[in-house]
C-alpha cells in the first residue's frame, strides 16, 4: 500500500499524534487498513493518520488543532456503515478519528432507566449489560456484535426493534458532544420532558458526523419483557402480509415488537448458502413473516396473544401455514435465519441494494411496481426483497440475472437506483430509512430532496462547522 504521508505535514503529524500518544497514532499503512476501507469493499480511502483518542479531552484538542490547521477530519466508530459517511476520501489530506477506546459504560441508572455510555461501547455490551440489571435496551442489529454506539447515533440506525421501541434517535434522551472548535457541549440528561428551546441533540443524531464528534450519549432502558414468543409464517402475497399487520396490531398491540416480512428469494438463498439452517416450515411459501409478540405481564400472555393472533389469521385464510418456537433455541434460530439473509446474498453474485421505506399500507403495490422497474433496467435480475415491514422499512435488493456478469450488472447501479427510487419517491417514501446518506446517496439527495430542504441543511452545517473540516463530502 502506498505511502501517503506526503499530504500531511509531518510536523502537523506530530502535533495530532503528540495528543493521543505514539501508540495510539497510527502511522504504518498495515495498521491504517482497517480504518479506511468500509465492510463492502465499495469505498477505499487514503489517509496519513488515525488517531485513537482516550478521554473527551483528546477529542476537543484534536478538533481544536483540527479547527487551527484546517485539517479534515472524518470521524468513525466501528466501521460498520453501509453508505462511506466513515471513511476517508482518497486525498490522503484527512484524518481518521476512532472513537473505539472511548469505551466506557459510565452509568446504569435502573430508576430512571437510562444508561450512560462512551461512543465506542459496542451495541451488544450495552444490551448485554442492560441485562444484568435486568433491563432491556432494543436496539437490534445484525452487526451488534461490532458496530458502536456513537456510528448507531450517527446514521440514527433502526434495526428489528423499531416498530416498538423507535430507531436510535427516539432511544437517545441527551448526548455530549466536541464541536469542531474543540467546544464540548455537554447535554447528557436524562429528561423525558424538556421543551427548553430547540432540541439541540437531534441536530447531531443522524448527522453522520458532519455537525460534531458525538463521544457520549443517555440512551433509554426498558423492562425486561416476562414473556416473549416468535413465529414464522408462511403467506401468498404481501398483501396477505399486510392483513396480518393489522391483525396484529388489532389484537396484539403495542405487544407485537418486531414484524419482518421475507421473499421467497431471500428465504432460498438462506437455505442454500447460510451455515446451519433449517427450514422453518414444512412447505415453501411465496412469502414469509417472522413475527414476535413480547409481554410486560407474563410467559402465559405472550403466547395467548400469538396464538389468537395466528389463530384468527388461518380463520380469515390470511395465514396459509406458521409454526411458534417451541423453545428459546428455536426462537434463536428463527431469528438467525432472519439476521443471515444479506450475507446468504452474496454467493448470488453482484447486487444493486436499497433501503429504503414508504407507508405500511402502500408496500404490497410499492413491490409489484419496483418490480416492474427492476425489470425495464435489467431483465432476469432477481429481487430480493425483505425487512422491517412493521415499520414500513424494506431492504430491495436486486442481485444479477443467473447468467449475468458482475461488472455489467454493476454497470448499471445508476439506473438501478433511480428506477427503484422512482417508484419510492411516487409513494411519498424515503430513499434512506436507516443506513443514512454518506457518500451513497450524497448526490441523490441533494439533487432531488426540495432545495429549501438542502438550502436549510447547508446553513445548520455551516452554523456548525464553519471551516467545513467535519467529515467532508458526506450528506450534502
Amino acid at each position: 500500500m502506498a505511502d501517503n504521508s506526503r499530504n500531511l505535514d509531518p510536523t502537523l503529524i506530530e502535533r495530532f499524534a503528540t495528543i493521543v500518544g505514539e501508540k495510539y497514532a497510527l502511522r504504518d499503512q498495515q495498521d491504517i487498513a482497517p480504518y479506511i476501507t468500509e465492510r463492502r469493499g465499495l469505498w477505499h480511502g487514503s489517509t496519513s493518520l488515525v488517531l485513537r483518542p482516550g478521554s473527551v479531552e483528546e477529542v476537543s484538542q484534536i478538533m481544536r488543532l483540527a479547527t487551527e490547521t484546517g485539517t479534515p477530519v472524518v470521524p468513525q466508530s466501528g466501521n460498520t456503515g453501509l453508505v462511506g459517511a466513515q471513511v476517508p476520501d482518497a486525498s490522503g489530506r484527512e484524518i481518521v478519528l476512532s472513537l473505539s477506546r472511548l469505551n466506557r459504560i459510565r452509568e446504569i441508572d435502573v430508576l430512571s432507566n437510562t444508561v450512560t455510555v462512551e461512543a465506542g461501547v459496542i451495541l451488544q455490551t450495552v444490551q448485554e449489560a442492560a441485562d444484568a440489571a435486568d433491563r432491556l435496551f432494543p436496539l437490534s442489529l445484525a452487526a451488534q456484535g461490532s458496530c458502536q454506539i456513537g456510528g448507531n447515533l450517527s446514521s440514527n440506525a433502526g434495526g428489528t426493534g423499531v416498530l416498538a421501541y423507535g430507531n436510535a434517535r427516539e432511544l437517545c434522551l441527551g448526548v455530549e458532544v466536541v464541536l469542531p472548535t474543540g467546544e464540548v457541549f455537554d447535554d447528557l440528561r436524562k429528561l423525558k420532558k424538556d421543551n427548553t428551546g430547540y432540541d439541540l441533540k437531534n441536530l447531531f443524531v443522524g448527522a453522520e458526523g458532519t455537525l460534531g464528534v458525538i463521544t457520549a450519549a443517555v440512551l433509554k432502558l426498558f423492562p425486561r419483557p416476562k414473556g416473549r414468543e416468535v413465529a414464522f409464517v408462511g403467506l401468498s402475497s404481501p398483501e396477505a402480509a399486510l392483513s396480518l399487520f393489522g391483525l396484529a396490531m388489532d389484537r396484539a398491540g403495542a405487544a407485537l415488537t418486531a414484524f419482518e416480512l421475507i421473499g421467497k428469494r431471500p428465504y432460498d438463498f438462506t437455505l442454500s448458502h447460510a451455515q446451519g439452517v433449517v427450514p422453518p416450515l414444512a412447505e415453501d411459501w411465496p412469502w414469509y413473516v417472522l413475527m414476535q409478540i413480547s409481554s410486560g405481564r407474563s410467559a402465559e400472555d405472550a403466547r395467548g396473544l400469538i396464538e389468537e393472533v395466528l389463530s384468527v389469521g388461518l380463520e380469515q385464510e390470511i395465514v396459509g401455514d406458521a409454526v411458534i418456537a417451541a423453545s428459546l433455541a428455536q426462537a434463536e434460530a428463527f431469528w438467525n435465519f432472519r439476521e443471515v439473509l444479506p450475507e446468504a446474498q452474496k454467493p448470488e453474485g453482484a447486487s444493486i441494494k436499497h433501503d429504503i421505506s414508504v407507508p405500511i399500507a402502500s408496500i404490497p403495490r410499492f413491490i409489484e411496481k419496483a418490480a416492474e422497474a427492476v425489470a425495464s433496467v435489467s431483465p432476469g435480475a432477481r429481487v430480493v426483497c425483505f425487512g422491517h415491514m412493521g415499520d414500513g422499512n424494506l431492504h430491495y435488493n436486486i442481485s444479477r440475472p443467473v447468467d449475468g456478469n458482475d461488472e455489467a450488472f454493476l454497470d448499471l447501479y445508476h439506473a438501478m437506483n433511480k428506477a427503484v427510487h422512482d417508484v419510492v419517491r411516487s409513494f411519498q417514501g424515503s430513499i434512506s430509512a436507516e443506513h443514512g446518506i454518506g457518500q451513497l446517496k450524497r448526490d441523490e439527495l441533494i439533487a432531488t430532496a426540495p432545495p429549501m430542504a438542502i438550502d436549510l441543511m447547508r446553513k445548520v452545517k455551516a452554523a456548525f462547522d464553519p471551516a467545513g473540516i467535519m467529515n467532508p463530502g458526506k450528506v450534502i
